[in-house]
């Protein structure tokens, strides 16, 4: 029966264990497409910006359009915020391999102990048996507290990271007036744009200018 649920043991292991090498790849992946979708709002309706014989802009608008990817690769604030929620990624991960690493040392013990006998009763096999089974739950807890803290933390930057843009592009315009600011994430949003209404640059060294960081506040 005990050798049983040591194999049992091994079992569950290897799951917990499978789970945490998968764990900060769902999280970082999960937390970048929260951070563009974040950013570029809800999506606008399909523009095509260019000549056409179909349909014409009415004069008077002014339209420029940001480049979503290109303004977080050169925005600090975000640089900061990815250095920040990486160092946390590799401290949970630390944190979870380290615990696996004492709940598989635990088992192999106890694995072999049964084997040679080494048990002075059945009740104090139990006893070691029933305490490592509590170890696999306090560390299945444990990797779900994290995980929860994680996304609510990533959730958190996502919406600081949008707030610091529009606050920015509402001083912005009311210098510039464009009538549309369109967000661009990987050509998801425009089939077709002129160049000439690309106004990322500007937008990044804008924010770049105003953002101070953490260490010199």
């Amino acid at each position: 029966m005990a050798k049983i649920k040591g194999l049992q043991k091994k079992i569950f292991y290897n799951f917990i264990r499978m789970k945490i090498i998968k764990f900060v790849h769902i999280i970082v992946v999960v937390a970048i497409i929260f951070l563009f979708i974040q950013c570029s709002g809800k999506k606008e309706e399909e523009a095509i910006v260019g000549n056409s014989e179909e349909a014409s802009v009415p004069t008077g608008l002014k339209i420029a359009y940001v480049e979503i990817d290109t303004l977080l690769t050169q925005y600090n604030f975000w640089k900061d915020l990815t250095e920040m929620m990486t160092k946390r990624e590799e401290d949970i991960r630390a944190t979870l391999n380290q615990r696996n690493k004492e709940l598989e040392q635990d088992i192999q013990d106890f694995q072999r102990k049964y084997e040679n006998n080494a048990f002075v009763s059945r009740e104090r096999a139990e006893q070691e048996h029933n305490r490592i089974l509590k170890k696999q739950q306090d560390l299945q807890e444990l990797q779900n507290r994290l995980t929860n803290e994680l996304v609510a933390e990533t959730q958190k930057n996502s919406l600081r990271l949008r707030d610091s843009i529009n606050s920015f592009l509402k001083d912005y315009n009311k210098e510039k007036g464009y009538t549309f600011i369109i967000s661009n994430t990987g050509s998801d949003n425009l089939l077709y744009a002129d160049k000439a209404y690309d106004i990322t640059q500007e937008i990044a060294n804008g924010l770049n200018a105003k953002y101070i960081p953490a260490t010199k506040k």
